[in-house]
């Protein structure tokens, strides 16, 4: 019977196994144990070890036979048996559901006596996983073997994971107590406060840990830790745990009660606390909020980078209703932390108002980050123009263009450029027309033919090329502008379209006055086909040089009214041409060859 081994194990067992349990084994007989280490004593066991155990009458279903068994000296005394025999029973359906946690006990303190540390933490782990723990009798008794073979790393190792599993018991037990059915927030802090669980930073990274997706249990939680936890505990942890925890919409007053607390107590945020805390305002468009966590981070500016405030101040301008109060209120506490704004900063800005269609808004943003301290330079300036007139903001960008100059900054005469060409793209020429004139009284004539392209062409489109004409004509008479070669030439080509003859002979003469070569091209043929001998003559004198006509130009028109077949208006205008025209011999030559092919035409009509 086992009541030997009852009787050699004394207390061990006893503290083990319950009383009325030993009772039960006493009963049955010391040869069981010496059965088994005999079964198990050679290398390779038998082929039935369950069928020559149960002959033997051991009822290993019993929950407390093995650990019994195992601290038998029968199989105690023999530790290569009893390892196999735990190796076999862990491995057999039957025998396995026998292994509870008194079981696992018994073969540590084994592997810890005989100083197997490849099998004790091997156990260990098959513990964890089965959610035992490290009983404190088998505690004690591994630590006192490994201290007694010289095994101190292993002792140490011990010593953690006795306390980790104390740990996490306490962590264990406090969520259960936070998932009391039935229970409301008092009675669970009561219960908390009675349960005699001592606060550790370990025990409150456990709970948050498990938790943490429950807000309301975690609000309890943290109000026992505020109440009961002692001098040792960081609290620096603490509050950021709770920082994360209630860092979330539906818990903002607890968060910002938070805030406050680590405030009081000049309790720094963790970044990367503040990484998580920010992307979750902002998913939910908390904008504001996460300006106020912003503002606690920079009371600390070394656990700043550049790219937060950055990244913050392009989420600020592209989420929900733009609020320029908050544009300010960024600047201002990055500036307050003694950082430098950056001109690169509102190139960020500008980069996201475009990408969501905010680009009107550019200088009422600027203007705000000046309020906040941002000092922006002239270029600065004209790119919030530039954005303004690219979202078609004009009258807005006009303004804005006006007052910065009025308060002494010298903007370019690109930016007026600009806006002439987008006032001139719109339906408001007039005031294309009145910018125009702006530039040029600020900038006087040089740099404006690209503007005033753009300005011919919109007039063009809204009022007519009359229209366009009498613009440029008065900006060369009176301005001394200098039209750029293809404004003359599209001019003359839309002048003509519409009838404008004389205007478009006014416009040959201007690119005269500026050195440009004649442009007859469009004027030949419109007037080869419906032009009168005035038209001829007018188009003759804009091409003279110095008085005289162009010997060219007479030749081209000659040309094209015989190849219209337009001999009698070919005829008139010879008559009246000067003598050296009359007898230039390209002249005669294409009359000669008019005459000599009139007879046959008529003959070849005639037949």
């Amino acid at each position: 019977m086992l009541r030997a081994a009852l009787t050699s194990v004394g207390g061990r067992l006893a503290a083990l196994l319950p009383r009325h349990h030993v009772r039960l084994l006493c009963s049955s007989s010391h040869s069981s144990s010496s059965t088994i280490a005999s079964l198990f004593s050679d290398p390779t066991p038998p082929a039935d070890p369950a069928a020559a155990i149960q002959s033997a009458g051991v009822d290993l279903s019993h929950p407390d036979t093995v650990p019994a068994l195992l601290l038998d000296p029968s199989l105690s005394g023999n530790y290569p048996a009893a390892s196999r025999f735990f190796s076999w029973a862990a491995s057999d359906a039957a025998a396995k559901a026998a292994l509870n946690s008194r079981a696992f006990n018994s073969m540590l303190q084994l592997a810890a006596a005989h100083g197997d540390a490849d099998r004790f933490w091997s156990l260990v782990d098959s513990m964890r996983s089965r959610g035992y723990g490290i009983s404190k009798p088998a505690f004690r008794a591994a630590s006192e073997s490994f201290k007694a073979k010289d095994m101190a790393r292993d002792a140490d190792q011990l010593q953690e994971a006795f306390a980790a599993h104390g740990r996490n018991a306490a962590a264990a037990e406090v969520c259960k107590v936070l998932r009391a059915p039935g229970k409301d927030d008092t009675s669970k802090l009561a219960m908390l406060s009675e349960s005699g669980i001592k606060v550790t930073d370990e025990v409150v990274a456990l709970v948050v840990e498990k938790v943490g997706q429950f807000p309301q249990q975690a609000m309890v939680f943290f109000r026992w830790v505020e109440q009961s936890a002692g001098a040792g505990v960081s609290w620096g942890k603490v509050y950021n745990a709770m920082a994360r925890v209630l860092g979330r919409e539906d818990c903002i007053e607890e968060f910002r009660e938070v805030l406050r607390k680590m405030r009081s107590k000049g309790i720094e945020m963790d970044r990367d606390v503040y990484v998580t805390v920010t992307d979750r305002f902002l998913k939910r468009k908390m904008v504001e909020d996460t300006v106020d966590v912003f503002r606690f981070m920079t009371s600390r500016p070394e656990k700043l980078v550049t790219d937060d405030f950055v990244f913050l101040l392009k989420k600020v301008v592209v989420t929900g209703d733009l609020d320029l109060k908050l544009v300010t209120r960024v600047l201002r506490y990055y500036r307050h932390a003694g950082n430098e704004v950056k001109d690169s900063a509102f190139d960020s800005v500008l980069k996201s108002l475009r990408s969501v269609g905010r680009l009107g808004e550019s200088g009422r943003v600027l203007k705000a980050m000046e309020e906040g301290g941002f000092e922006p330079d002239g270029a600065a300036h004209e790119k919030a123009v530039l954005a303004m007139c690219d979202a078609g903001n004009l009258e807005e960008a006009h303004n804005y263009l006006t007052s910065m100059e009025e308060s002494g900054h010298k903007m370019g005469p690109k930016i007026w450029s600009c806006l002439v060409q987008k006032y001139s793209l719109g339906e408001n020429v007039d005031t294309a027309v009145s910018c125009f004139h702006e530039m040029l009284g600020k900038f006087g004539n040089e740099d404006v033919g690209s503007a005033l392209e753009v300005l011919v062409s919109g007039l063009y489109k809204k009022k007519g090329a009359k229209e366009a004409f009498n613009v440029l004509k008065n900006v060369v008479t009176e301005k001394a502008v200098f039209p750029w070669q293809t404004t003359y030439k599209c001019l003359i080509h839309k002048l003509i379209r519409q009838g404008h003859l004389k205007q478009a002979f006014e416009v040959l003469g201007l690119m005269k006055s500026h050195g440009y070569p004649p442009f007859v091209d469009p004027f030949i043929p419109h007037i080869s086909k419906s032009g009168t001998v005035d038209d001829c003559l007018g188009l003759l004198n804009a091409t003279s040089l110095k008085g005289l006509p162009s010997r060219i130009v007479y030749v081209r028109l000659f040309q094209a009214l015989f190849k219209e077949e337009r001999h009698e208006v070919a005829q008139q205008l010879l008559s009246q041409s000067p003598a050296s025209i009359q007898n230039h011999a390209d002249v005669r030559d294409i009359f000669n060859r008019m005459k000599l092919e009139e007879p046959v035409a008529a003959e070849l009509a005639e037949g």
